[in-house]
């Protein structure tokens, strides 16, 4: 496939995370096509798209190199799927966390679509062997997993099938790169990627803690957002620990290994999120904090993002 082919890209699911990716890739100069199997609603993703990238471009922090007119004449909307998929060389697939679901909407592209097009998935907890199992060439697919909310947080974990061909995550690779997202690749599939497994470590260890009375919710959120998070914002823990020893890593595991692995067999089960008085304390402690009504959420989540945008924007400069 030239390159003067590779300049249509399919979104097939036209919610939060639809409109995401759909906004990245206009940003790096790509047409996207969005289609959504419910009438109408791909058109209203388009109007809400053209109301953030207007705000967005108010505030300085419209990302690309176009005007938010020129990306919003890129963006095109379909009810109909063959002619969402016309002429393209990606495609992003950004439907309901249901396996049955993604399996049948890949079932569907497959049979419209050449075979040199990439099958992209933004599953955040499906591994690609079950997403694509139906799917016959399996060596045009990957999960290609973004962070949420994309354009603010730019990793995207590229995810390969057993079968995926090198090639795949090659061009896909470099699509994300083209369009500003930072892409890391997995050698191999494993149930919730990297992102998400050392999230769950982090949740785990910080419910624990609150429920065994060392620290409240409030101050363990502090913990990262305060302590942990600086770093992390800039440094990832591989090079934090290269960082804080005078002759490095190795150095730095001679010094504090043995104390990690004390911490770490320390460390308690899993604990149970849902049930018992433990975990209600904690819910009721956060709904003290920031009460769980839409309105609260939604000025937070609002917060949440003004604060990544001004993060984007130091991370971009430095």
């Amino acid at each position: 496939m030239s390159s003067s082919d590779m300049k249509i890209i399919t979104v097939i699911g036209s919610g939060l995370i639809g409109r995401s990716w759909a906004m990245v890739f206009v940003s790096g100069g790509y047409s996207v096509k969005i289609y959504d199997n419910q009438p109408g609603q791909a058109a209203k993703a388009i109007t809400e798209i053209r109301k953030q990238l207007e705000e967005l471009e108010e505030a300085h922090m419209l990302r690309g190199e176009l005007t938010a007119t020129q990306q919003l004449a890129l963006l095109s909307c379909y009810d109909d799927l063959a002619q969402a998929l016309e002429g393209a060389f990606f495609v992003q697939e950004c439907v309901f966390e249901q396996l049955d679901v993604k399996q049948s909407v890949f079932q569907d592209i497959e049979r419209l679509v050449g075979k040199d097009v990439i099958l992209s998935s933004s599953t955040s907890c499906l591994v690609p062997s079950n997403v694509f199992s139906k799917v016959q060439n399996r060596s045009r697919c990957l999960v290609s997993h973004p962070v949420n909310p994309p354009y603010y947080v730019k990793l995207v974990e590229l995810v390969p099938h057993p079968e995926t061909a090198a090639s795949v995550m090659d061009t896909t690779h470099s699509l994300m790169t083209k369009v500003d997202q930072v892409p890391v690749r997995l050698k191999k599939e494993i149930d919730g990627f990297a992102l998400n497994r050392v999230q769950a470590a982090i949740i785990a260890e910080s419910w624990r803690l609150v429920q065994d009375g060392i620290i409240s919710v409030k101050d363990i959120d502090l913990v990262m957002s305060e302590g942990l998070g600086m770093r992390y914002a800039f440094l990832g823990p591989m090079e934090t620990m290269h960082l804080n020893a005078p002759a490095g890593l190795e150095d730095y595991m001679k010094r504090y290994g043995e104390g990690i692995r004390r911490i770490l067999t320390s460390i308690g089960p899993v604990p149970d999120f849902s049930g018992g008085e433990g975990a209600k304390s904690i819910v009721n402690a956060m709904c003290e904090l920031i009460p769980s009504d839409p309105q609260h959420l939604s000025a937070r989540i609002e917060r949440r993002d003004q604060l990544l945008m001004g993060l984007a924007k130091l991370k971009k400069e430095h």
